[in-house]
């Protein structure tokens, strides 16, 4: 086998893409060779790396990433494709097979085969980059626990509070989906949940016979956001904070309601697990169960903007724009 070239998107500065050309070179033991098929842009993480919003000196923490927060970086981790070339040792794999992998945007790269999860055959496999977002919403709820019946507001309708909302909406919970977007919040309405604008306290009241939430989902990404969140749950009501702020200040008032409500908040984030699962989830059951959920969630629909790999940087700086009607962004390989 030999060496192959490939071309990656680099951040070489705050708010700049750079095309870089690489080389994957063939599987060694316990590797593979992947050609991607299609990337999907982080709306949240990935837009902060962009931005150069993210504290230089933070760690990586993927083995697929490079460089540093200081730039420049090869950012990504929702890519989808096909095995090309597998090493020696490989189980499990086959050369056509699709998989997803937590890997920056690249047309052809080799990793360790573990680091690559084999696609169900009946899911398109352009849209195996969802993976990383399904298990990130499929965290989130673990980590809220609702009880069937109760009324959860989910603050953003992003993708991964789009994939939070319908996951709730399979296990019984009354959704409150929450956005300025009307394109966004149509998605959740079509998906069976309630929408609102804004987190209106008069509206939160109406909707839940004076009581508040009992669970307030903040997956927007937006500091300010954190507040209304506190304020619309109940006494003893939850708030699960599933956004990133970056270096963003946060700044909250906490004496009143979060003070006398015995308001719980609680982060959550993919690296984990919830604890009060263990020991009857780990890490090899949470990939089995958001392999078996890609196909039977509506992801297609979440794809509002399709750009091939060399209009990378035109991708980006519409991402920076956040226009109205953006949900998820792909970048497409082998197409112009």
């Amino acid at each position: 086998m030999q060496t192959l070239p490939a071309d990656s998107i680099w951040f070489t500065a705050p708010r700049t893409v750079t095309v870089r050309r690489e080389t994957a070179p063939p599987p060694a033991a316990g590797e593979v060779r992947v050609a991607a098929i299609a990337s999907l842009i982080s709306h949240g993480t990935e837009r902060l790396v962009y931005r150069g919003e993210v504290d230089p000196a933070l760690p990586l923490d993927l083995p697929t990433l490079s460089g540093s927060f200081a730039f420049p970086i090869k950012y990504g981790y929702a890519i989808a494709g096909r095995v090309i070339d597998i090493g020696p040792g490989v189980d499990g794999l086959a050369i056509g097979d699709a998989v997803a992998a937590l890997h920056p945007h690249q047309s052809v790269f080799t990793v360790p085969a573990h680091l690559v999860k084999r696609l169900p055959d009946n899911l398109n496999p352009a849209l195996g980059g969802f993976y990383a977002n399904v298990e990130t919403a499929l965290t989130i709820c673990h980590d809220a626990a609702p009880r069937l019946g109760e009324t959860v507001a989910v603050l953003g309708q992003g993708v991964v509070g789009l994939l939070v909302t319908q996951l709730l909406l399979r296990v019984g919970a009354r959704v409150i989906a929450i956005d300025p977007d009307p394109y966004r919040r149509a998605l959740a309405g079509h998906f069976g949940a309630i929408t609102l604008a804004h987190a209106d306290p008069a509206a939160i009241a109406e909707l839940t016979g004076g009581r508040g939430v009992d669970i307030a989902i903040e997956v927007s990404g937006a500091p300010a956001a954190l507040q209304p969140a506190i304020e619309m749950v109940a006494v003893e009501g939850l708030v699960v904070v599933a956004s990133w702020y970056g270096q963003k200040p946060v700044t909250l008032t906490l004496g009143g309601h979060f003070h006398r409500g015995r308001v719980t908040v609680r982060s959550s984030q993919v690296g984990r697990l919830a604890p009060e699962t263990l020991p009857r989830w780990d890490y090899a059951r949470r990939t089995a169960t958001v392999l078996e959920l890609l196909p039977q969630l509506r992801l297609a629909e979440l794809v509002s903007h399709r750009f091939p790999f060399a209009q990378a940087a035109t991708a980006y700086a519409l991402l920076d724009q956040a226009p109205s009607g953006m949900v998820q962004m792909m970048v497409e390989y082998g197409k112009r």
